[in-house]
């Protein structure tokens, strides 16, 4: 009898870890998502810059709709208009670009392992959303303009952006820490994937019944929620942008954050400002201490969501993020923080 009582609290204990586990995970063994990135940054600056000119329409047809976009990042205009030609000749032999261009060669001489891990996270995505198309990825340099690029069916990851939370490039444009802190090799996938569900699912695009604080809050923590689905391994502090410390004060102080919004009336305020102060990148929340991170309110957003899929495990993630209903995930969250 004692061998079985042992054996049956072991197995429990082992089912209620397992659980935990693989909240986020999901059998993605018979998916194929074939990511194959293509860099164009390397055909800019590796070839003779006098051979630009004559290459843009093999450019042009590798890269698609992409180089326009990428052409207004780098503001080189219109890549139709006969002066575009100039202007990316001299984007590309800009000493400070070609500094730039050997400082991303040197980090990131081949690719593999980001086309392997936007690869795992993109067989999720055609789990949740096996109709949904999956989009080219290209890593380029833009004068440090950009992290991400997102456009139809394309995603571009600036590598200058990625350089490392130490790279002096960052503290000569001023970049403040608490935003460069998070400039490294391991926040490129997280921050595809969040930049590729932000334009999936946009807010504006939504229309939500308000554009409150409460509404920022939960499409946030959707995007969030979404990002973790795509990346079930990734730590939060990765997925937030928060130090450790500052994971710990959101977790300490759940419920003083989210009595502090009620008691405030600030959940439901329109007001831009309150808004861009609860949920805008910032050193901190103002409202709260400075020990707390910038963001916390989305932080937040995320916990209702989460409560909210968890007490309804028959809703989709697809379901949730084409979800307008604020209220209703509220109320179907019944969170209740301790």
């Amino acid at each position: 009898m004692r061998i079985i009582i042992i054996l049956s609290f072991s197995f429990c204990m082992l089912t209620i870890v397992s659980c935990k586990r693989n909240q986020y995970r999901v059998n993605t063994s018979s998916i194929s998502a074939d990511i194959q990135i293509k860099r164009l940054e390397a055909d800019l600056f590796s070839p003779d810059p006098s051979d630009i000119p004559s290459g843009i329409p093999e450019l042009r047809e590798k890269y698609g709709g992409f180089l326009q976009l990428f052409s207004y990042v780098i503001n080189a205009g219109d890549i139709n208009d006969p002066e575009f030609s100039d202007l990316l000749l001299s984007f590309v032999t800009d000493k400070l670009n070609n500094e730039v261009y050997a400082a991303v060669m040197k980090l990131y001489p081949e690719i593999t392992p980001i086309e392997e891990e936007i690869e795992d996270a993109f067989r999720h995505y055609l789990w949740h959303f096996p109709d949904k198309r999956i989009p080219t990825v290209i890593t380029c340099i833009t004068g440090f303009n950009n992290s991400i690029i997102t456009g139809d069916s394309v995603i571009g990851i600036g590598l200058d952006r990625y350089l490392g939370r130490d790279c002096s490039y960052y503290t000569q444009l001023g970049i403040y820490r608490y935003i460069s802190a998070r400039m490294n090799h391991y926040n490129i996938v997280p921050d595809c994937i969040y930049g590729w569900g932000a334009t999936e699912w946009d807010f504006d695009a939504m229309k939500y019944p308000a554009g409150n604080v409460m509404a920022e809050m939960i499409h946030e923590g959707k995007l969030k929620y979404f990002e973790k689905c795509m990346l079930p391994e990734i730590n939060d502090t990765v997925v937030f942008g928060f130090t450790e410390d500052q994971m710990k004060f959101c977790r300490n102080n759940e419920r003083q954050i989210w009595q502090y919004l009620i008691e405030h009336d600030l959940l439901f305020s329109t007001d831009q400002f309150t808004i861009r102060k609860l949920t805008g990148e910032a050193p901190f929340t103002s409202y709260f201490t400075s020990e707390s991170p910038g963001r916390a309110a989305i932080w937040l957003g995320f916990r209702i969501v989460e409560s909210y899929m968890m007490k309804n495990r028959e809703i989709s993630l697809e379901a949730l993020m084409n979800s307008t209903d604020i209220q209703g995930i509220i109320e179907g969250a019944k969170y209740d923080p301790q």
